[in-house]
């Protein structure tokens, strides 16, 4: 049987299988409501029947018209005109004996009320809703004993409906509801060929069997992933959480689906990505007291967030694979630089010494082995973190390579970063800033080329510059550069750089500020609370 041949039985079968489980459900349905209306229209009726009775058997006048001499020719108008207001069948006043003062028949007034169902009203006071069958027929009625002023019952008030007439109701209401019984049939037919066509391209015209190996697949492409991967939908609950997460977040072992994200993760922030619809990459976090670096996608469907996926590691395996990767870059850099200058300066030296030119070959080395020793002892004495020293040596090796004058000002001091302070995202922030000022002024053509860098840890935070002598930013763009995939440059993967400066800042509790420099070009500013605020 072929696959087109699968998708027609499959949808043939699910036709009838929804046609035959709507036929029960609304014959069904159909007749518990029909009975449910009877029983709800006899009720209203009755206690309509007895709310009446009520109203006249309080009625101030009625009840002094018990102590008249002829209390009939009182009790029978104030009857009638309930009853004609109220469009009960008969509104009956009895006395304490049962004798009629007021009925819809004028000549069965005087005579013994029917149906033997007084006496819980005139012997025990009751009032009650009871069916007999009185002079007019069967009824349904309602009985309220009428009381003195001393509250001893001295008669009865009996107000009722035919139940000719409610069952006359009842059937208008019971061929409504067939007919919409009826409706709701034909719809839900025309609705099941529907949901099977609609099912069918939903499942792309896979079978059951097909579906079911595809999940089992998607299961065990996330089980084999060494990232721990979350997804949310958009109540906020989970969806799905493979075991390199729970390993990784130290949670037990039981099932979390479709639990709240704040009951397992309670500083998750993948709610604010469902509201936002804007996502996260490479932010970091503490959650359940471990460091990880974190990204947060929104799920669309059809322009709307439907869902939010979040995957993650360890900082700490990122951490120690960035750390050599900077290491060796680093040092790349610096060799490649230094080597260079290196044979610049002794193609120069061999020329001098070709010339007989000996004490300015001394000079020149004796100049440059000072101005390099006088480098690193600022940068060893006035900035001893090695990481941070590394990247401004190796940064100015480079810009000494593109004939780039690089000036770290000598009031730059940091003598410790705080403990909260990651160290490698400041290298990774510091080096952003500098390699984009380097390239700025490389690519301007401008004569002078320069990029000042400052660094202080005096006061309460951490104060960074990074000022250049390139085309600067202009005002109109300055928040735009810091959007994801937003560059002024050519080329592909552009644009990530300083959106990934101004998160790790933002995590860091910090802010970054851009300006203009004394020479035109581009002046960032960042800074660090020294202090790490509560919640951050």
């Amino acid at each position: 049987m072929t696959t087109a041949r699968k998708a027609m039985s499959l949808q043939t079968r699910m036709i009838l299988l929804v046609t035959v489980g709507i036929i029960l459900i609304i014959s069904s349905v159909g007749a518990v409501f029909s009975s449910m209306v009877a029983s709800s229209i006899e009720d209203q009726i009755g206690k309509k029947a007895l709310s009446v009775a009520k109203i006249v058997a309080n009625d101030p006048e009625l009840r002094r018209a018990f102590d008249t001499a002829s209390p009939s020719a009182l009790i029978q108008p104030i009857a009638e005109n309930v009853r004609m207001q109220t469009g009960a069948e008969f509104v009956v006043v009895g006395n304490r004996e049962g004798i009629r003062y007021a009925h819809p028949l004028p000549d069965r007034i005087g005579k013994s009320m029917v149906g033997g169902d007084n006496e819980p009203g005139l012997a025990h006071g009751q009032s009650y809703i009871s069916k007999a069958i009185g002079s007019m027929g069967p009824s349904l009625r309602g009985k309220v004993p009428i009381r003195d002023d001393d509250g001893a019952v001295v008669g009865i008030v009996s107000v009722g409906f035919l139940l000719e007439d409610i069952e006359e109701a009842i059937g208008d209401y019971q061929l409504q509801v067939l007919l919409l019984t009826l409706i709701a049939l034909v719809c839900g037919i025309a609705f099941a060929i529907w949901l099977s066509r609609y099912l069918k391209r939903l499942t792309l015209g896979l079978e059951p069997e097909e579906i079911a190996a595809l999940y089992v697949e998607r299961n065990a492409v996330l089980e084999s992933v060494r990232e721990g991967i979350v997804a949310i939908d958009r109540n906020n609950r989970i969806t799905m959480m493979n075991k390199a997460a729970i390993r990784i977040l130290d949670l037990p072992e039981e099932d979390i689906h479709h639990k709240q994200i704040w009951d397992v993760l309670p500083d998750s922030r993948m709610p604010d990505v469902l509201k936002t619809g804007e996502q996260q990459l490479d932010r970091e976090t503490i959650t359940s007291g471990k460091e990880i670096i974190v990204n947060r996608l929104p799920i669309k469907l059809g322009g709307k967030v439907v869902g939010v996926v979040s995957s993650f590691r360890p900082k700490s395996e990122i951490d120690k694979l960035t750390s050599e990767l900077s290491q060796v870059r680093r040092y790349a850099d610096v060799l490649r630089a230094q080597t260079h200058e290196f044979h610049n300066l002794l193609y120069t030296i061999s020329g001098l010494l070709q010339l007989g030119s000996v004490q300015e070959a001394i000079e020149l080395i004796t100049s440059e082995t000072s101005a390099q020793e006088e480098l690193i002892l600022f940068v060893a004495r006035r900035i001893p973190d090695p990481m941070i020293g590394a990247l401004l040596l190796g940064m100015h090796n480079r810009a000494k390579e593109l004939k780039i004058q690089f000036v770290i000002d000598q009031d730059s001091e940091v003598k410790e970063l705080p403990p909260h302070i990651n160290r490698q995202q400041v290298i990774v922030l510091l080096g952003n800033l500098m390699q984009n000022a380097l390239e700025a002024v490389n690519e301007a053509g401008v004569q002078q080329k320069r990029v000042d860098i400052y660094l202080a840890d005096t006061g309460e935070e951490l104060l960074f510059e990074i000022a250049d002598s390139g085309p600067g930013v202009p005002d109109e763009l300055r928040d735009a550069i810091f959007a994801y995939g937003f560059s002024t440059k050519a080329g592909e993967e552009r644009g990530l750089g300083l959106a990934k400066v101004r998160g790790m800042i933002e995590e860091m509790g910090g802010y970054i500020l851009v300006g203009k420099s004394d020479w035109g070009g581009a002046l960032f500013t960042v800074s660090l609370p020294k202090r790490k605020e509560e919640g951050q």
